[in-house]
């Protein structure tokens, strides 16, 4: 079975568009990743990026994991470790 779960983009029939709520705003930031993230998505565009790019992309999201999840949470969450020592 697999370990991540994509299913938001899957069932979400709601407005994507930002600007409009809070509400909104973050289903659409959700719906954005999980779409950006979809394996031949990443497998075209990944080698088009710059190398500024990618440590774009990476210390985004090192930063927003590291300000916003305990490493409990982080280890529980973004690894899917069934447990951390």
């Amino acid at each position: 079975m697999p370990t991540h779960s994509h299913t938001f983009v899957e069932k979400y029939d709601g407005m994507v568009g930002f600007g409009f709520n809070r509400e909104t705003d973050e289903r659409t930031v959700i719906y954005y990743l999980q779409k950006f993230s979809d394996d031949a998505l990443m497998q075209a565009m990944v080698g088009r990026m710059t190398d500024a790019e990618l440590c774009q992309i990476f210390d985004l999201l090192s930063d927003l994991l590291r300000r916003h999840l305990s490493e409990s949470e982080y280890h529980r969450l973004f690894l899917k470790a069934s447990h951390h020592h």
